[in-house]
């Protein structure tokens, strides 16, 4: 015996059988399961930094048309009603032709299918959700890009399993939640956010394991630095940067976080009850449900010429709002205009989030607030704005439920890192009151909807269709 192997076998006989088995049988399929989450990562920032991009490209091609050829042929108003008719028609007729389960924000079918419950048919979700969000959201409709993003970030993850065969349960799974959070890290240039809302919001699907954990992280760093390349590390929102709040002054955001709470959960029973309006009205219909949609577009269309402020996913109009571009008065009333055509637009089916809308509609009723308070404790010197980021937490926290998520997402989204404690308030009262009056999460809300009509779709077929 040489000296090399003298060592080799003395080295061996120090060393407990029981480590050296272990290390021989440690499961390689984790170092995988990281590798994949990090191809799905890069993937779903690519496609969410992409959908971004073309969205802003329809929009901005929209306004162009209308400057030019068409404006001549026609009048304004009318080009503009044609055009943003046409691309809502395109969005509404992918969806009812080809995916139906791309409708809407697309998240609860993301939380089903990682239940097991919702099929993932990636090669059908993610050209209709990529072309049909297009012409929906640059038609100028009250929707908002993360829902997609998060839907086509999950129908990436469920298309990188099928590509490299992945059999394993949880693997399968792992991948499907790291794609939902690169979609949504990618949709807001918000990491902290898109791992958290998986691990919060997702939690009743989401299985809790290291290896699952981990994935998730490294989905969403990657689809963030895609994101970061293609588009800057700028925020996504630019506005004022506030210093801290005086102490006397909590008080007042735990105030405006009990408001957002009983609106919240009144917020997504209107929702509800407009879908079912809008169930009634097309009864799922092709014709039915195209013209529908294309009156939408058309009126969000005429819209955008006169009363912008009420039209588009809102992210646009905040920096507006916080430095001070409104008074109360005129908040108040866009804030209810703007409750209305989020209703409109979320609820009759077409392919858009409703996380841009909220964001919105906590701005404006958060500002108008703030607005108020200054006026009636001068003394405080606080300023309205600290109010309008509070508010965008406290009603994302009231509907999805998920006050983590909504704390870091505006966070990320403003980069006002000093309002963190009464960002934490806020949401905490606004969550606290949610509860308080027995409102449920917005989606599982609507999954819970979604499967009760697939049901009663089903009951209705005859036997042979059902087999």
């Amino acid at each position: 015996m040489n000296t090399r192997e003298k060592i080799k076998q003395s080295f061996l006989s120090k060393v407990p059988k029981d480590t050296i088995n272990q290390f021989l049988s440690k499961d390689k399929t984790p170092l995988s399961v990281l590798a994949l989450s990090l191809i799905v990562g890069i993937l779903s920032g690519l496609v969410g930094t992409l959908f971004e991009m073309a969205v802003h490209f329809v929009s901005d091609t929209r306004t162009d048309w209308l400057k030019q050829a068409i404006g001549r042929l026609l009048p304004l108003w009318l080009a503009a009603i044609l055009i943003s008719a046409a691309l809502a028609f395109i969005g509404y007729y992918l969806v009812h032709r080809f995916a139906p389960e791309a409708a809407g924000s697309g998240i609860p079918e993301i939380e089903g299918a990682m239940d097991g419950i919702r099929p993932v048919r990636w090669w059908r979700v993610l050209p209709v959700k990529f072309f049909g969000g297009m012409g929906a959201l640059g038609s100028g409709m009250v929707l908002g890009r993360e829902g997609p993003t998060v839907q086509m970030g999950g129908a990436i993850g469920r298309m990188v399993t099928d590509i490299f065969k992945v059999k394993n349960d949880d693997t399968q799974h792992s991948l499907l939640a790291s794609g939902a959070a690169g979609g949504l890290a990618a949709a807001f240039n918000a990491p902290l956010a898109g791992i958290m809302f998986v691990v919060e919001e997702m939690r009743p699907q989401f299985r809790y394991s290291l290896i699952s954990i981990r994935a998730v992280i490294i989905s969403a760093i990657s689809a963030n630095i895609v994101f970061r390349y293609i588009n800057g590390q700028d925020a996504v929102i630019t506005m004022p940067q506030y210093q801290r709040p005086e102490l006397a002054a909590l008080w007042l955001f735990l105030l405006l976080g009990a408001m957002f709470g009983v609106f919240g959960v009144a917020f997504n029973r209107l929702i509800n009850l407009s879908q079912d309006l809008f169930v009634k009205l097309h009864r799922n219909d092709r014709k039915r449900y195209l013209i529908t949609g294309s009156c939408l577009g058309g009126f969000f269309g005429l819209m955008l010429l006169y009363l912008p402020e009420i039209t588009g996913g809102g992210i646009s109009l905040i920096p507006t709002i916080t430095n001070g571009g409104y008074g109360a008065g005129v908040l108040i009333i866009l804030f209810i205009a703007r409750i209305l055509t989020t209703l409109l637009c979320f609820a009759s089916g077409a392919p858009g989030g409703i996380f841009a809308p909220m964001l919105a509609l906590g701005t404006l009723f958060g500002y108008a607030f703030g607005l108020i308070v200054q006026t009636l404790f001068p003394e405080l010197l606080i300023s309205p704005g600290m109010f309008a980021i509070a508010g965008m937490g406290a009603l994302f926290a009231a509907t999805v439920r998920a006050p983590i998520t909504g704390i870091l997402l505006v966070i990320e989204m403003t980069n006002n890192y000093y309002l963190i404690l009464p960002l934490i308030i806020t949401c905490l009262g606004a969550v606290i009151v949610a509860q308080f009056l027995g409102g449920q999460p917005i989606y599982s809300q609507l999954l819970h909807r979604t499967l009760k009509n697939e049901k009663l779709r089903q009951e209705d077929l005859p036997c042979e269709n059902k087999s």
